[in-house]
């Protein structure tokens, strides 16, 4: 498939094949590793060939890196090897030749450097050969990576721009969640009131100086304004979450391999910017 369909990645056609999506002489098959000759007939279904799921907004590229804008809803990396989303590690194996480069096909992690939630949307960095991953993964590790998000917050926080200086750690009682914890890692997160709309709500913008999972999401959540949409912890309570979580990551301050110094900005979606007038 990967042969004839060569604009799709081995990884992207095996996914499809494991969804059903190819039929081999009428029987639909199951398994990328079965072996066809010139005698068989391959089928490639109509749900496969209208499947638009490499088709993700590029804000910059390279030989080195890959910038995106990734929506809502999108996986940055699949969470095993058998995970059938299309996420956007597969989009980054889809962009570059596999020939020459030393990161692995088998990586469901491919060229990942760091990583958004599914309901995040904005900009994720991603490498384009071991190298450039190693240099940029080394800039977030020393915090020299500067990164800036816009929220909008059920409730506006009491103070219009503070720090938050809060540890984090995973809660024994739900493994997929975060808290703040005295024992956790340290976190910090600076925070600035863009507007304040009639209804209390608000729009912050957000930038951390830590890079904890769920960061940004516990610590408002913490001082009572927690993201609007945020299935986990959002004061409405995952049941009444009936839209998108108001998470962007509007900016990206890191230097590339080469040496120069760059910033990436992301615009906003559509249901974003309809939100924010909504809201006003």
């Amino acid at each position: 498939m990967a042969q004839e369909y060569p604009e799709r990645s081995r990884s992207v056609w095996a996914k499809l094949i494991r969804r059903g999506e190819i039929k081999v002489n009428g029987k639909v098959a199951i398994s990328a590793s079965s072996t066809v000759n010139e005698a068989d007939e391959v089928v490639v279904t109509e749900a496969a060939e209208l499947s638009q799921d490499l088709d993700l907004p590029v804000i910059y590229e390279d030989d080195n890196v890959l910038v995106i804008n990734k929506p809502v809803g999108v996986l940055t990396h699949s969470k095993g090897a058998l995970n059938e989303e299309f996420t956007v590690a597969d989009f980054v194996k889809s962009r570059i030749s596999l020939q020459g480069t030393t990161l692995q096909e088998g990586n469901n992690r491919f060229g990942i450097v760091h990583r958004l939630d599914r309901g995040t949307s904005g900009v994720l960095i991603c490498a384009k050969n071991d190298a450039a991953r190693k240099f940029l993964q080394k800039q977030f590790s020393d915090r020299k990576a500067k990164k800036t998000y816009l929220a909008i917050v059920e409730k506006a926080p009491k103070e219009p721009a503070a720090r938050i200086d809060l540890p984090i750690a995973r809660d024994p009682k739900r493994p997929s969640q975060f808290r703040v914890d005295p024992k956790g890692k340290p976190a910090i997160t600076d925070y600035q009131t863009l507007e304040t709309f009639a209804d209390g709500s608000a729009l912050l913008e957000l930038k951390p100086l830590t890079g904890r999972t769920h960061q940004l999401r516990v610590h408002l959540a913490y001082i009572g304004a927690p993201i609007i949409g945020d299935p986990v912890y959002s004061l409405q309570g995952r049941s009444l979450q009936k839209e998108r979580m108001f998470l962007h990551a509007a900016a990206l301050e890191i230097t590339i391999p080469g040496g120069e110094r760059k910033t990436f900005t992301a615009e906003l979606s559509v249901d974003f910017q309809t939100k924010i007038k909504e809201s006003r």
